[in-house]
């Protein structure tokens, strides 16, 4: 597998501005960048030389706004950086792992993303981001 190491962890929030003051103060996390879209409200937050996704529901219809209703705040997924997504797709399914994105769509934060299904990944829910070299 083409998997060039974690991207990130994606943790699921309540309150996105707090949960990003909180990051700051308690880590010294820096925000990389932010954005919105499909029911999400987020932030890339470094601490040190890894990333954090911050995720927050704009409503409560919403994958993030049903987690939280379901399980509460903590960890969504864990992201791998994989050169060629396309390619891991394939060697995934080829290895009866339970897709739920078969082709790459553009992630909230403009990298191609493409998730596996927390059942074949031991309960993790597992994203794939495409970080080309």
């Amino acid at each position: 597998m083409g998997v060039r190491g974690i991207d990130h962890v994606g943790l699921a929030v309540d309150d996105l501005e707090t949960a990003v003051s909180t990051y700051e103060r308690l880590f010294g996390a820096a925000v990389e960048s932010r954005a919105e879209g499909d029911g999400l409200v987020g932030a890339m937050v470094r601490v040190g030389d890894d990333r954090i996704e911050l995720l927050g529901a704009a409503d409560a219809d919403t994958p993030i706004g049903r987690f939280l209703a379901n399980r509460g705040p903590g960890m969504h997924h864990v992201a791998y950086a994989v050169d060629d997504i396309r390619g891991e797709l394939r060697t995934l399914a080829e290895q009866g792992v339970q897709l739920i994105d078969a082709e790459p769509r553009v992630g909230l934060f403009g990298h191609e993303i493409a998730f596996a299904h927390h059942e074949s990944v031991h309960g993790v829910l597992t994203e794939l981001v495409g970080r080309g070299r």
